[in-house]
Formats: C-alpha cells, structure tokens, sequence
C-alpha cells in the first residue's frame, strides 16, 4: 500500500504486509499517510480490546497516535446534544459511543482519527459527516455509509476496514537507524477479574468497567501517561510526560475542563449564528482558562450575545467538589503519593496501577487518607 507521505511531507513511505494473504486491513477509500496508519492500528486495537473486556460497542477518537477521547456506547447529556447538535430521532449505539468519546476532548479531537468496534451504521455516518474528521477504521460499513463519508474532505476522506478476526504473528519488528528489535506481541489481557484484585474495599461494577476502559486506553497511549475515566468516557489523557504526576496534572486538567463545560456560566455563553461549532468549544475552553488577552476578550464579545463575569476560584471551587467516583488508571506503578494527592483533587476514588512502587507504603496511606481504592493489577502497561 502506497501512502502519500510519512511522518513529515518530504519522507516517502510505504506499507509491506507480514502475509500478504492474510491482511490486518483494507483500504476503502482516500489515501493514507504514515501516521494515518499508525493511528489506525492503534486505535482499532484499543476498540477492539475494550469491547471484548466489556461486551458493548466502543469508540476512540485518536490525534497523534494517541486517544484524545475514549468511551461506550451510552446517554447523551445536554451539553453533549448541543455541542454536537443531535437531531430528533433516536441515535445508534455506535453514534453515541463516538459522541461521548469525542466530547471527552473536543478542542484536541478536531481533526481526528475515528476507530470504532461495530460495523458504522448511517446513524454514525451523518454524525460523522458534520464534524472535521480525517478518517475512521471499522470492521465493516452498512449500506450507503460508505457513499456518505467519501464524500467527506473533497473526497479525500480515509476509510479503513479492520479485519475483525484477525490475530498479530507472534513476534512484531521495528527498524530503528539500522537496527532490527523484536518482542512477543501478546499482551496480558485486561479483564474485570483484574480489577478486582489487591484492594480490601468492594468495588461496584461501574467503577470496575471504568477502570478496564482506562488501563486498555493507557495501554494505547503514548507513556508515560494517566488515563481519568468516569460512566464509560475517558475524560482526561495525560500523555507522553517524562514525569507521571505531570501526566496526572495533565489529564486532571482535562477531566476539569470537561466538567466545568457543564457550569451554568459556559452554558449561558450564547453565541451567534455564523460561529462555527468548534469556535464555540475552543471559546469556551479559553473562558474557562480565565488567562484570555485583551485581543481575545475583544474577540470573544463580538461572537457571543454577553459574556458572563469570569468564574471566581470558589465558583470554580464549589462545582468542582461536585465531581465524584472517578477512576484513574496509570500504565506504570505510582511512586510517589504526589499523585494520589493531585488525583483526589479531581474526584478520582478509585485507581488501578501495576503496583511494584518504591514507596508501597507511602502510595497506600496516601489512598486511605483520600478515601481512595487502589488496585494493583500486576500488569505494565508501556507503549512507545
């Protein structure tokens, strides 16, 4: 398979099947770059993986070959039905699992990568066909889908066929400045059972599918990283940090964000009738920053009817303690309990780490003290 570039412009490039009488992948339509593919095989695995741990459709919207959002099939709230401007009529559960995996990051999912587990019905394709997406790998495409996305990007629109049954040989390879590496491609599966393993405190079954959501997403994700997840969406992705309580902060971040797009105060930014739908998400991310230069605040009044008065650290405070029950999962043990501290600041009462710290001791006390349950499933979780 040919392919337009790789991970620069000026790289030519190109796929080779291990067999090929056996391939991973067909291509549908539109014309792959490198880094497309990458993030294809990545995220199609990701989907692949969570729905067989967890027996539900699922969907991830991919950037840089990492998830910027992940999530089930599942209701919609308000702000996702107006962010994304769902119709009358009801919604498949591909449509919703991708609405709800899109919305985790919305600012970062523009221009993305779509993976999702079940064959895209044409409820998904006309949610797909009013967003800026580059491309969607799926294990089939009902009838007319096809004809719709192709039309996406002048045509230009990179539709994927993942070949459902289709098993890794058993070593993978990678050429590197002229050196061969190989390792076993088998990974430890993520399943329920290992989220229930060495902690004391009962774990109901939401929090245990949300902590398998997050470790297989982490297990996709550039490391080091931090996965935050909560009712089936992986709302914060810290990824690719030197230093995991960066990760945490980083994904911390992002879990806030996500909640205080539910504040009144966003909810009432009222914009006018030409701005762009993700003008709108990206205002009102900066409104919430609180950090907007002169120019922008200029700009932002000429977009929306009123601007609502900043959010105050106590506003911000207040509605912030009302996030509860999320769970963290890390894909390399926790060391330090700088991370349990910033966690809980996010309303993370339940983690999942390999376990293995150089301060067990510390990480522990530290998950008591917050009332937070740790569990250590005994599995690193490295992807590079």
């Amino acid at each position: 398979m040919e392919l337009r570039y790789g991970t620069n412009p000026e790289q030519s490039a190109r796929t080779v099947f291990i067999d090929e009488s056996d391939p991973p992948i067909r291509l549908v339509s539109g014309s792959p770059s490198y880094i497309n593919i990458l993030d294809a095989l990545n995220a199609w695995q990701l989907v692949r993986e969570t729905a067989m741990a967890l027996h539900r459709p699922v969907a991830t919207s991919f950037k840089h070959v990492s998830p910027a959002g992940a999530a089930t099939a599942g209701d919609l709230d308000a702000v996702m039905e107006e962010t994304w401007a769902v119709g009358p009529g009801a919604l498949s559960p591909a449509a919703t699992a991708y609405i709800r995996a899109r919305d985790c990051d919305p600012k970062s999912s523009f221009g993305d990568f779509v993976a999702i587990s079940e064959p895209v019905d044409l409820s998904l394709a006309h949610v797909l066909a009013g967003v800026v997406s580059d491309g969607i790998i799926a294990p089939g495409f009902e009838p007319g889908v096809v004809d719709v996305l192709a039309r996406k990007k002048g045509g230009s629109y990179l539709i994927i066929e993942a070949v459902g049954d289709f098993e890794p040989p058993e070593w993978e390879r990678r050429e590197v400045f002229g050196l061969r590496l190989e390792q076993q491609s088998a990974l430890t599966p993520i399943t329920r059972g290992v989220m229930t393993a060495g902690t004391s405190r009962e774990l109901d079954a939401s929090a245990v599918d949300d902590l398998v959501l997050a470790a297989i997403t982490a297990r996709y994700t550039q490391s080091n990283t931090v996965t935050f997840a909560k009712d089936g969406m992986v709302l914060g992705v810290g990824a690719g940090q030197q230093s995991r309580v960066d990760c945490t902060k980083l994904a911390g971040a992002k879990v806030d964000t996500w909640w205080l797009r539910r504040h009144r105060a966003v909810r009432s930014l009222r914009f006018r009738p030409h701005v762009r739908r993700q003008d709108r998400v990206n205002w009102q991310v900066r409104y919430l920053e609180g950090d907007s230069t002169v120019e922008e605040q200029q700009r932002l009044q000429e977009v929306v009817d009123a601007v609502p008065e900043p959010l105050t650290a106590e506003d911000r405070a207040s509605w912030l303690g009302r996030l509860t029950n999320v769970v963290l999962a890390s894909d390399g043990f926790i060391s330090f309990r700088d991370n349990i501290d910033q966690a809980a600041r996010h309303g993370v009462r339940f983690i999942a780490h390999p376990g293995g710290s150089a301060r067990p001791d510390e990480v522990t006390d530290a998950c008591t003290e917050h009332d937070i349950a740790l569990v250590s499933t005994g599995t690193r979780l490295f992807h590079h």
